[in-house]
């Protein structure tokens, strides 16, 4: 059975190089995933975490272009359906540092850096959904022919006394018939 694509457009931000660990900016992102724009907003304001202020930011700019390309490309996307569709945290470059530790030694550590990247969708409404998945659908997928091989003999010496056998099977039919 085909199942209709619907088109839905994604609006995105990143914000790289961020002075913060990707695991600790994903504890906010993860509060926010699928919830409304707004919602989200507002959870992100009032979180207690150093990284929220620059995932609000990140957020309020994949609104801003989601804005600036509906009016640019003349699509018709309404802000107020707009949810959070992603919100990832990947890892960037480490910076090596060294700090000093007794009798002369030092150790090693790394400050890690992370690239925020969030997605915001329309949510289209379910009369919409309605509308797009009862229009027929413009290419329907032909069943896959299967292909099937021939067995081969496992050995060499199978090969030869399959041989055999039918020539001696082939010689008695020919008995039988005279």
């Amino acid at each position: 059975m085909a199942q209709a694509t619907i088109n839905t457009n994604e609006f995105r931000a990143e914000a790289r190089h961020q002075r913060t660990s990707p695991q600790k900016a994903k504890l906010v992102l993860d509060m926010i995933k699928g919830l409304r724009v707004e919602t989200a907003l507002n959870t992100v304001h009032f979180t207690q975490k150093r990284v929220a202020p620059i995932v609000e930011k990140v957020l309020q700019s994949a609104v801003a272009n989601a804005k600036y390309l509906s009016d640019e490309r003349g699509l018709d996307v309404d802000i107020d359906n707009l949810y959070v569709k992603t919100a990832i945290a990947n890892e960037g470059p480490r910076a090596k540092r060294i700090r000093p530790a007794p009798m002369g030694r030092a150790f090693r550590y790394q400050r890690r850096t992370a690239h925020i990247i969030v997605t915001v969708a329309e949510k289209k409404s379910p009369e919409t959904l309605k509308a797009e998945a009862a229009a027929p659908a413009a290419v329907v997928a032909a069943p896959a022919v299967k292909k099937t091989a021939a067995k081969k003999p496992a050995t060499k010496g199978a090969t030869k006394g399959a041989e055999k056998k039918t020539a001696s099977a082939a010689a008695k039919k020919k008995s039988e018939k005279k």
